[in-house]
């Protein structure tokens, strides 16, 4: 089962601080340490970032978390693989 961080505002806001307390649940003070993603609208274009590493050893989750990221809209999520 994944976990999300979702984020949807009327201005551009900074997702940093979110991403940073989000991204160590995946795998250093959580479960969810099979792979991370994020996607978020800049300006006109939209980025999107998959790693199958966990996030908290993640270096494009470092590159994420310091990139200074103002979207209005960005959803991001860790993963943990299950059957079924």
């Amino acid at each position: 089962m994944c976990q999300l961080l979702g984020m949807n505002c009327n201005v551009p806001t900074d997702i940093c601080f979110s991403f940073a307390g989000f991204q160590v649940r995946g795998g250093a003070t959580d479960v969810h340490g099979d792979g991370w993603g994020i996607a978020f609208f800049e300006e006109r274009g939209c980025r999107v970032f998959l790693d199958p590493q966990p996030s908290c050893a993640s270096p494009v989750a470092e590159l994420v978390r310091s990139y200074p990221i103002h979207s209005k809209n960005v959803v991001a999520h860790i993963r943990k693989a299950t059957q079924g």
